[in-house]
């Protein structure tokens, strides 16, 4: 093998470098996941095990295991039992953890038993983010995104599926009797093996639609009408409008527009996103710790009471309209086309004709204005308006709020594409790194846990490349002291 560069030999005892801290680079990652863990108050933040107790087995201090949590979902690897591995062979693993190797249930049981304040680092990483002065802006960007539950669509349940599993069964039941009937009646001439088969399927069948009918009766117990049995706490939601959809849960999150830091994050199981947008501008807010902040997100948040109550917090939001109806479509004006009068009270149509508020009504917990015209029936636009008697328009008490918020987006065209791009960037590099299962843990308070886990590792990077190694571990050494 000459020409080629040389390996040492297997056998060759190894003189230099003498200590385990030369293998790791003063640049490496693994040294900003040692001082940030050595900075924080575990006792303080709430984790078990920080005063050891007097009698019994020595135990971990929890600083060493949550090292190997953090280094882990920072490289990707977020099973128990490959961390143990990893601990065991991985020369950064055996650096940061002094060459400690805890077992698989030692370092599953720690995630397990100190979820709440794992979720409480990765808030104490933002605060340190904050200090350092990386939130200037206080912009962010708002979006939801569904991730994968330990459960099978086998195993989840709605209200349809329900009716048509038990369609089929039924169905089964019939088949199964008529051929048992066609048996018997040829009795003597079909093997007696066959009935018994057709007897044995029979009763399965019959087992399962008592166990359909059980799950049936839970599922009026549930608020959404679903039932899921390997994970309760997931929900089935859709992911097209074709019908796709998966057992998942509704990750939101918000991001900052400056340095696209996940700022506040929050693990839910409800499939809509149009009430979350209040939500997760306030955690924003105390996450950056401003009482003024500015909002995109896109028109899945678009709901008329989030949008009033966000703005009485001090949030500035940008949500786009969705254009609901299909007057457009039928050649008909669209209500863009009708213009309001604020000092009249009134609005003006295509037709330059007045529209007088008519009577107001009380409908879904909102106070509505009802608009109309007298002039619809000998307007010349009349088809090209409405096929009804006049043209009705109607007006929440609080429409104001929405038309300021359209004027602020009409005044930032790219303000859709600036939320595109700052908030589903976080989303895509997440679920790479958790590969096409998503979740491993199950129920939403351990998924709330992984999910944070992922978030710290995410801001981590982000942070490292944003100002590197040396400069985030000194800011770690004389910020985290005063969070």
């Amino acid at each position: 093998m000459k020409r080629f560069i040389q390996g040492e030999h297997r056998s060759q005892a190894i003189l230099l470098p003498e200590c385990l801290d030369d293998y790791i680079t003063e640049t490496n990652p693994v040294r900003v996941v040692d001082v940030f863990v050595d900075e924080l108050n575990l006792a303080q933040l709430g984790f078990d095990g920080v005063n050891p107790a007097i009698t019994g087995r020595p135990s971990y201090h929890p600083s060493i295991l949550l090292k190997i949590y953090i280094y882990g979902y920072l490289n990707r690897i977020q099973s128990s039992r490959r961390l143990e591995r990893e601990a065991q062979r991985n020369i950064e693993l055996m650096w940061l953890t002094h060459r400690l190797a805890p077992d698989f249930k030692t370092i599953a049981n720690f995630r397990l038993e100190n979820g709440k304040a794992i979720r409480q680092v990765c808030k104490q990483f933002i605060e340190l983010c904050r200090r350092m002065h990386l939130f200037t802006e206080a912009v962010v960007a708002v979006d939801g995104s569904k991730f994968k539950a330990v459960n099978s669509r086998d195993k989840c349940f709605t209200q349809a599926k329900i009716k048509f599993r038990m369609q089929q069964v039924e169905a089964h039941i019939n088949q199964y009797l008529m051929a048992l009937d066609t048996a018997d009646q040829h009795e003597g001439h079909q093997p007696a093996i066959k009935s018994i088969r057709l007897t044995e399927r029979l009763a399965e069948l019959k087992q399962q639609m008592q166990a359909l009918q059980a799950i049936e009766a839970q599922s009026q117990l549930t608020p959404d009408k679903q039932v899921v049995l390997t994970d309760p706490d997931a929900r089935f939601m859709a992911t097209s409008k074709s019908g796709g959809g998966m057992v998942a849960y509704n990750v939101q999150t918000a991001v900052d527009t400056q340095n696209h830091l996940i700022v506040a994050h929050e693990v839910t199981n409800n499939a809509s996103d149009r009430s979350q947008l209040t939500n997760m501008s306030v955690q924003a807010q105390q996450a950056m710790g401003v009482n003024q902040i500015t909002a995109y997100a896109d028109k899945g948040y678009f709901k008329s009471e989030e949008i009033l109550a966000s703005t009485q917090v001090g949030v500035t939001p940008l949500v786009p309209r969705p254009l609901t109806s299909g007057n457009r479509a039928e050649g008909l004006y669209d209500r863009k086309d009708f213009i309001y009068l604020a000092d009249k009270d009134e609005y003006r149509c295509p037709a330059n004709q007045a529209l007088i508020k008519r009577y107001t009504s009380f409908e879904q917990g909102k106070v509505l204005h009802t608009y109309w015209s007298s002039s619809c029936k000998s307007c010349a636009l009349k088809s090209k308006c409405t096929p009804s008697t006049e043209r009705r328009i109607r007006r929440w008490e609080h429409e104001a709020v929405l038309d300021e918020m359209q004027s602020r987006l009409n005044a930032q065209p790219d303000a859709m594409l600036i939320r595109k791009q700052t908030v589903e960037h976080p989303f895509g590099t997440i679920k790479s790194w958790m590969g096409a299962t998503h979740f491993q843990t199950r129920g939403l308070e351990k998924v709330s846990t992984e999910m944070s886990l992922h978030v710290l590792a995410y801001n981590l990077k982000r942070v490292i490349k944003l100002l590197g190694s040396a400069a985030l571990i000194q800011a770690m050494q004389s910020g985290l002291k005063h969070c």
